[in-house]
């Protein structure tokens, strides 16, 4: 990376680094070139570094001064096992992994924010910088924490961003209170008798008992549910049957939950249960419901909040930092650094839908006109967080 003071120098090195990382996605847990990398990269600008956490996990340390307070920032690593199919230069190098989500942007806005922080001296504490593996589906920040992130590295607000596609570039939004779901998945297996698709009458079908049980499920939010709340339950596998004249013994479905309440994640876990066992008097089939709890909500507290608004105000401009947009149905593993620490999560904008793709999209890229705007926003946040008073 360049000797901090030349900005366009560190733009055009950003936008370099971000499509080498872009052309080598790795997938969760598996991240041992970025990992390497960007240790190298922090270690080049003389921030101290810790390898290892959570498997793949890279925390970068820079202390300034003698303030006893201390900041977390956080950017994911990892990759989507999804196949490419944009046809630019800097397009994945590896079938059946993509950048699709912009973690090889956060994690360049990061860089970008710890060499310009390396350079600088006007201010007195301790920032940590996260570059956290697997948040895609493998609890990397959970990982992370198991390995004593927050014990090894005390903090008294940590702070993540992500990219948003349909917000302008030049744009922020935070609010307070969720600002993404919680996520579960389940497995359902259904057993009944297998026989000839002729003969159904000497078959107890699973097919049919199953495609019964997908429709009811969609009653827990469309009947249980309080408009005015929301939730999602969506099945999204369905396996049964290998040939066209055999009905066969088992079916099994998977899918997700997401929710924005303890209380509504018990609500529809119970829901769920009971509805299996409806669908088994009905049909006589048995079923097991395997439910698993996954990524808690994630939640903002005021304090970061506002902090975050009065930086992005500054970065951004004033009319640019947005508030009113709903919360998402997806989910982020940063809720579970949020549950132990006062955190802030925001999103800052991609661009318009017309001139590129949502998330986990095949032909999705990040704009790299974002950098320059994300590492200010990092840059400008330490320092007010770290300017007040303990």
């Amino acid at each position: 990376m360049p000797a901090a003071g030349s900005h366009d120098d560190l733009q055009a090195n950003l936008v370099q680094l971000r499509r080498d990382l872009h052309s080598h996605p790795e997938l969760g847990y598996e991240e041992s070139r970025t990992a390497a990398l960007v240790a190298s990269k922090l270690q080049a600008l003389g921030i101290e570094v810790t390898t290892g956490l959570g498997k793949t996990g890279v925390v970068g340390t820079l202390r300034r001064g003698d303030s006893p307070l201390s900041v977390g920032l956080r950017a994911d690593m990892d990759a989507l096992p999804l196949t490419e199919l944009n046809e630019f230069p800097h397009r994945s190098r590896h079938e059946g992994r993509m950048h699709a989500c912009g973690h090889d942007g956060h994690t360049a806005m990061l860089l970008g924010a710890a060499e310009a922080l390396s350079a600088s001296r006007d201010f007195s504490g301790t920032v940590h910088f996260i570059f956290q593996p697997a948040e895609e589906s493998g609890g990397g920040a959970r990982a992370m924490i198991e390995d004593g992130l927050l014990e090894r590295f005390p903090m008294q607000q940590v702070f993540a961003l992500h990219n948003w596609p349909g917000l302008a570039v030049g744009e922020l939004h935070v609010r307070d209170g969720v600002m993404m779901a919680g996520a579960d998945t389940f497995e359902i297996h259904v057993t009944g008798r297998g026989g000839h698709a002729a003969m159904p009458h000497q078959a107890i079908d699973v097919i049919v008992a199953s495609s019964s049980l997908v429709q009811a499920l969609q009653t827990l939010v469309s009947r249980n549910v309080d408009a005015q709340q929301a939730a999602v339950v969506s099945v999204t596998r369905f396996n049964a049957g290998q040939t066209t004249n055999v009905l066969p013994e088992r079916a099994e479905l998977a899918g997700t939950v997401r929710t924005f309440t303890p209380e509504m994640q018990s609500a529809l876990e119970s829901g769920m249960h009971r509805i299996c066992h409806g669908i088994e008097e009905a049909f006589g089939v048995t079923i097991r419901l395997d439910y698993r709890h996954g990524y808690p909500p994630t939640r903002n507290a005021s304090g970061p909040v506002e902090l975050c608004r009065n930086v992005a105000r500054e970065v951004f401009g004033a009319e640019r930092v947005r508030g009113d947009l709903m919360p998402s149905m997806g989910s982020e593993d940063f809720a579970f650094i949020a549950q132990a620490v006062p955190a802030c999560y925001a999103w800052i904008g991609n661009g318009m839908i017309g001139d590129g793709a949502h998330l986990h999209s095949p032909h999705y890229d990040f704009n790299d006109d974002l950098i320059p705007f994300g590492v200010r926003y990092w840059v400008r946040l330490t320092r007010a967080a770290l300017a007040e008073s303990s």
